[in-house]
């Protein structure tokens, strides 16, 4: 049996602070249409997809903060999404700013079946930026404010013939989300980012984001033996530059197909997940190969 199919990375262009969501749906339906006739079997959207990246400003009163949140998935806003995902037969990837009915507030994907129902969830581990109103910036990054914590580790799914995983942003940049999810079997990761292409605690690294971009997901690829899919979300976008260069990676690491531009574009590549085994038969053969013995420190609480 083929485990062959089309991936497409469908990257987004900045959405204005005042767009309404309908407007970015609108937009990633227009997109799914694309890859469909690309002949997609998946399509991955980005971090927060539905709205600006809020987390850039300082807000004092919650009531503000939770109109950035949706509230049930699917909602009548998405439901088109959903919709068409179940008439093309294609399954998706969406990230979303999640308010459970408990008041907690996540930073939180969700992996869609091509008949339009939830077959996984997951919820931001790795939150980066700060949580005070640090008025030096140019523009804030206060996902530690708005956010808790992702709760769900990271699980993986039975999707398309094999086992997906998802992380989101920052997440990507840390080893070990890699690792956990090659150690669940995951064949396939998708993810979404926004970065920005101005980091203002290290501005000497600006020139680098794009390249560290790749760096973290084609590292991950190769050391786990595992597809990806990383989205961006980019442009100029309310005053912040953010980065492009989606991206599609094979397990030996090698970069497949890679955005062009920074507005709404998708990019496709064939995703064969048999390909794995190049990787976990050989170099990184896990049960042959890892050391677990002596990781302790990776997982100790203050590794001094």
């Amino acid at each position: 049996m083929s485990r062959k199919f089309i991936a497409a990375a469908a990257q987004l262009g900045p959405i204005a602070k005042a767009e309404p969501r309908s407007s970015a749906v609108d937009r990633m339906c227009a997109m799914m249409r694309t890859a469909h006739a690309r002949g997609a079997a998946l399509v991955v959207f980005p971090e927060l997809a539905l709205t600006t990246f809020f987390p850039r400003w300082f807000m004092e009163d919650q009531s503000e903060v939770d109109t950035w949140f949706e509230t049930e998935m699917p909602n009548d806003t998405v439901r088109p999404l959903f919709d068409l995902a179940a008439e093309l037969g294609l399954g998706f990837h969406l990230g979303y700013a999640e308010r459970t009915p408990e008041g907690a507030h996540y930073n939180t994907a969700i992996l869609v079946s091509p008949e339009g129902a939830i077959l996984g969830k997951y919820r931001k581990i790795h939150l980066p930026g700060h949580r005070d109103n640090e008025t030096w910036r140019p523009f804030q990054h206060l996902e530690k404010r708005y956010f808790q914590k992702g709760n769900l580790g990271f699980p993986v799914f039975d999707a398309l013939g094999g086992k997906l995983g998802m992380c989101i942003c920052n997440d990507r940049r840390w080893p070990e989300t890699w690792r956990v999810l090659g150690l669940g079997g995951a064949e396939l990761v998708v993810l979404g980012y926004n970065t920005p292409a101005h980091y203002p605690p290290a501005p000497e690294h600006d020139h680098l984001q794009y390249f560290h971009n790749e760096l973290s997901v084609q590292a991950g690829c190769y050391q786990n033996g595992l597809w990806a899919v990383a989205v961006a979300k980019a442009g100029l976008e309310e005053g912040s530059e953010l980065i492009g260069g989606s991206l599609i990676v094979a397990p030996t690491g090698e970069i497949l197909a890679r955005s062009a531009g920074s507005g709404d574009e998708v990019i496709t590549a064939e995703v064969d997940l048999d390909r794995c085994a190049e990787i976990r038969a050989n170099v990184f053969n896990f049960a042959l190969h890892r050391a677990p013995e002596d990781y302790a420190v990776i997982t100790a609480a203050d590794p001094d």
